[in-house]
Order: structure tokens, then C-alpha cells, then sequence
């Protein structure tokens, strides 16, 4: 019922953007990196500024681990022969060890969530990897998940599937952290490029969700050089009232 107020507090006119393509931005490269490691891939410990509501670990972090430019730096680490997932929210090395604001481990064998009210290395306490667009997809046509965004303004509130709000603003107009917003139907996207219309498609189908604090209308991804900049930069065309918010009080919480 508060669709139309939560999409123009994210901004209808506002436009959504790719956070992620080829190349590098400001000598980083453009979305957040996936780490692949496995049993041989030496453990460390981590220090956490959030270490009441982090996963103690240890993590598999390789000498040349992948940590996201800007200035979240999150590490995503999927570890093959274990099949769990490791991610790290502002890693950095300090004095030879290694430093976190948050970090989680998913087991991908489970459904299971994070506790209620504790954050993971994203401020809606959500694991990040299935949330992000991601080449391989894009190149067998079809992305079949929710993706992850983010907003500049978000409520003091999650909804499932999301444990965590990160704001103090308690307006019922703004997005609670785990929203899913979904691209309307009527939204004709025949017309843009593969990369970008593919991107699309899983919008309509399976919508995007309010995952973090950042930039509005902003999707993740992981960084890839055969991204198309000018596929992804086409996204852009499409506004922020081609949303629509997904009433999802019905499901598991």
C-alpha cells in the first residue's frame, strides 16, 4: 500500500545504475570481487570492530585476496571444498594481521539466516555473493535470483529476509532493510542490449532487494572484463517509478 512513497523516497525521477562493469574506477575494478579458495588456502584470524555480532572464524584469506575498491572494501570468499561462504565488511591489514568492521560464514548447504538484529559484512545482515549480478549468468541469459541495491536513506526497520537495519530515521515512508522492489511488468525492455535486458528480465522476475547504505538505485555486481560498459551503462534508461515494492509480510520470518 506505501509502494508509490517508498519509491519516491529512493527518487522516481533518479535512475538506476550498474555498480559494477570492466575496467577499473579511481584504480580499483568496478563492483565488489568474488574470491575463490579451498582446503589448501591458509586460515587467519580477524579482529572485528563488530565482534559481538561477527562470526569469529577462521577465515581462508589468500596472500592475493580480492578486497572491493571505494570505501566498503568487502571480501567475498567462496570456499569450493568446504561449500561455505566467507564475507568480510572493511578489511584491511593492520600492524601484519588482519582487521574488519563485520564478517559472517554461510554455509551453502542451509537456508539458515543470521540471528535477529545482527548485521554480516552488509548492513541488512544478508550473505552478498547471491545478490550480485554476475557475468557467467549474463552469458547463459539468464539470472535467476534477486539482486542486491542500495538506497541513501533507509528506515530503522528490517523485513524477512534481512536481520539488521542500519539508520536511526524512523519515517514509514523510507525502505526497510530487505524491501524487495520488483520492475513492473509493464516496463517495456525488448529494446535494450542483451547484457543490460538480461539484467532486466530478473528484475521482473525476481525483483532487487534493499540490502545496504549507499548510492540510490544502485545494483551490485561483480567485477568482469567482458562486461560491456556501454550494455550496462544502458540501465540507465530506466527510472526509479518503473518500481514497484513487493508485499512480502506473508513470508517465513
Amino acid at each position: 500500500a506505501s509502494s508509490n512513497a517508498i519509491v519516491a523516497s529512493i527518487g522516481v525521477d533518479d535512475h538506476v545504475h550498474a555498480d559494477f562493469g570492466s575496467g577499473l574506477w579511481e584504480g580499483s575494478k568496478i563492483g565488489i570481487p568474488i574470491t575463490v579458495v579451498g582446503k589448501k588456502t591458509p586460515r587467519s584470524r580477524v579482529s572485528f570492530e563488530y565482534a559481538s555480532e561477527s562470526d569469529r572464524g577462521p577465515y581462508p584469506i589468500p596472500s592475493n585476496v580480492k578486497i572491493e575498491g571505494g570505501s566498503d572494501h568487502h571480501a567475498i570468499l567462496v570456499d569450493r571444498d568446504a561449500c561455505k561462504l566467507y564475507e568480510l565488511f572493511a578489511l584491511e591489514r593492520r600492524g601484519g594481521r588482519w582487521h574488519a568492521g563485520s564478517g559472517a560464514i554461510w554455509s551453502l548447504n542451509s537456508s539458515m539466516l543470521r540471528p535477529k538484529s545482527w548485521t554480516s559484512a552488509d548492513a541488512a545482515g544478508l550473505p552478498i555473493f547471491p545478490g550480485l549480478a554476475r557475468y557467467d549468468e549474463v552469458a547463459r541469459g539468464r539470472i535467476d535470483h534477486a539482486l542486491r541495491f542500495t538506497v541513501s536513506r533507509s528506515r530503522r526497520a528490517y523485513v524477512w529476509p534481512a536481520r539488521h537495519f542500519a539508520s536511526s530515521d524512523t519515517n514509514p515512508s523510507l525502505p526497510p532493510m530487505g524491501l524487495r522492489l520488483r520492475l513492473k511488468k509493464s516496463c517495456p525492455i525488448s529494446g535494450f542490449p542483451r547484457q543490460a535486458r538480461t539484467v532486466l528480465k530478473a528484475l521482473k522476475e525476481y525483483g532487487m532487494m534493499v540490502s545496504d547504505n549507499g548510492s540510490d538505485w544502485y545494483i551490485s555486481g561483480a567485477p568482469d572484463p567482458r562486461w560491456s560498459n556501454d550494455q550496462l551503462h544502458a540501465l540507465h534508461r530506466v527510472p526509479g517509478s518503473a518500481f514497484e515494492v513487493v508485499d512480502t509480510s506473508k513470508l517465513k520470518r
